[in-house]
């Protein structure tokens, strides 16, 4: 069932005036990125940007997050530049429903269960990452300018630091692109020397409109497009699922990650079939929703009801937004994206964890791939657990050996020459407080037992679990219960 049927009034209009002004600054922060990527990836500007104005409207009916912003973020964009490059728009178009199609499919298999197997280092690293991208995405565009832009830039930073201490009912970023804008429009040569959103490209063209624009669907098109939709599926929810538990530790609300997955699925289609591209969850454009006051669905709907008059109606308004504004806005939130407190880990926390956060920090900004980044944390990670766990943890009281750490494949030497070394004639393991994981385990009690019988010792294998009975069913085993 659709998220809007399980919502409450105060999801939509609570808060009102707040989201309302969220969602203005929402329509304009999506702006350069989506519009910057989209000729990247030889997509026109303004398709993106109307497909992006589509899936914000999607995803205020159907999210699990509300505050959550989803368009045609960059990182999609990297992925499907080289298919529409080769292939063209009806491709792409392709890639994108079948994306949505996937992601919906996975929200029904419960993939946002994976979260639980992502360890806080990675998801600070995640996060660490995104604050760097952010950041580096920014200032790349100042080398060259003229002295003007670098004073808007740094009037716009300073202004987003002083402003809410004076200003609390409007979001200083929505303040400080009005004023700018006046400035570029209203005053003799006000655009000189400043680069503006026209800037970014051609932003003519017509809007997406209704329908189904795609290639044969032959086994040929499906082998080249499914490749794509697998990492777009990869890197959506990956930005999905790690932004949700960011604005959930902003809000301090819980989310329903399940329907995220499926919202993002519905905003794929919606933008499919509008012949638009793919996005996902932009992390950025989301923090700045929430920290100027977005945390409803009414939020995101302004959002996307705003982009497409600022496309429709004031789309001559809209190109001479300066983008010195927009620089300084996202330095802003690059470092406030930034867990500063996840460096604390480096001192206070294992060297571990600390490591696997630098590692997935370095991939993630290194290779500009997210779904690379978290999967090597992930991984690495999964392996360092692995390296603890094989010393296994046993303690000895009154004659009884304690196994106190999970016995699996890679714990077994440790296991065994824990017990070559015991010379009692009966020794006795106690297995209340350990899980027996796997075969190897299982074969290394075994040999333990039969090592034992060889030099005339007795095992007896004590306080079994429920989940140890299955050792009851090895045949040299069940006589030293």
């Amino acid at each position: 069932m659709l998220s809007v049927f399980k919502t409450s009034r105060d999801d939509w209009f609570g808060d009102l005036k707040n989201n309302l002004f969220a969602g203005l600054v929402v329509s304009i922060a999506v702006i350069p990125e989506v519009a910057g990527f989209a000729i990247i990836s030889g997509v026109n500007p303004i398709t993106a940007l109307f497909g992006s104005a589509i899936m914000l409207l999607v995803v205020s009916f159907t999210t699990g997050r509300p505050g959550l912003v989803t368009s045609a973020a960059g990182t999609m964009a990297l992925v499907m530049a080289p298919l529409v490059r080769n292939y063209g728009m009806e491709y792409m178009i392709l890639a994108t429903l079948i994306t949505g199609v996937i992601q919906i499919i996975l929200s029904y298999l419960n993939f946002h269960r994976v979260m639980r197997f992502v360890p806080q280092s990675v998801m600070a690293g995640f996060v660490n990452a995104l604050g760097i991208i952010i950041f580096m995405a920014q200032v790349t565009q100042l080398p060259g300018q003229t002295m003007k832009t670098y004073a808007f830039v740094a009037l716009g930073i300073v202004l987003m630091v002083v402003l809410p201490k004076f200003i609390k009912s409007v979001p200083p970023a929505l303040i400080i692109v009005v004023l700018m804008t006046i400035y570029v429009v209203a005053v003799p040569g006000g655009a000189d020397g400043l680069k503006t959103i026209n800037d970014l490209g051609d932003m003519s063209g017509a809007l997406g409109s209704f329908g189904l624009n795609i290639p044969p669907l032959t086994w040929e098109t499906f082998q080249i497009v499914l490749p794509y939709s697998f990492w777009l599926v990869i890197v959506g929810l990956t930005e999905a699922l790690f932004t949700t538990p960011l604005i959930d530790d902003m809000t301090e609300t819980s989310s329903d990650s399940k329907q995220e997955v499926k919202a993002q699925g519905f905003a794929n289609i919606a933008a499919g079939l509008f012949g638009a591209p793919a996005g996902c969850a932009m992390v950025g454009q989301s923090v700045i929703n929430v920290q100027s006051g977005g945390t409803r669905r009414s939020s995101t709907l302004i959002g996307g009801i705003s982009l497409l008059l600022l496309l429709v109606i004031f789309t001559d308004i809209m190109v001479q937004i300066p983008m010195a504004a927009l620089i300084g806005i996202m330095i802003v939130v690059s470092f406030e994206t930034f867990n500063w407190e996840s460096l604390k880990m480096i001192h206070k926390d294992t060297k571990e964890d600390a490591f696997v956060m630098i590692v997935t920090v370095v991939a993630i900004v290194w290779t500009d791939n997210l779904g690379i980044g978290v999967l090597l944390g992930a991984v690495l990670a999964a392996l360092i657990f692995m390296v603890q766990l094989a010393d296994i943890k046993i303690d000895e009281i009154d004659g009884i050996h304690y196994v106190l750490s999970p016995l699996y494949f890679g714990s077994t030497n440790s296991f065994k020459e824990y017990f070559a070394n015991v010379q009692d004639a009966v020794i006795r393991i106690d297995f209340s407080q350990t899980q027996v994981v796997d075969e190897s385990a299982i074969e290394a009690i075994a040999e333990v037992i039969k090592n034992a019988n060889d030099h005339d010792q007795r095992i007896e294998l004590v306080q079994l679990t429920a989940q140890n009975q299955h050792l009851l069913s090895h045949e040299l085993l069940i006589d030293h219960v």
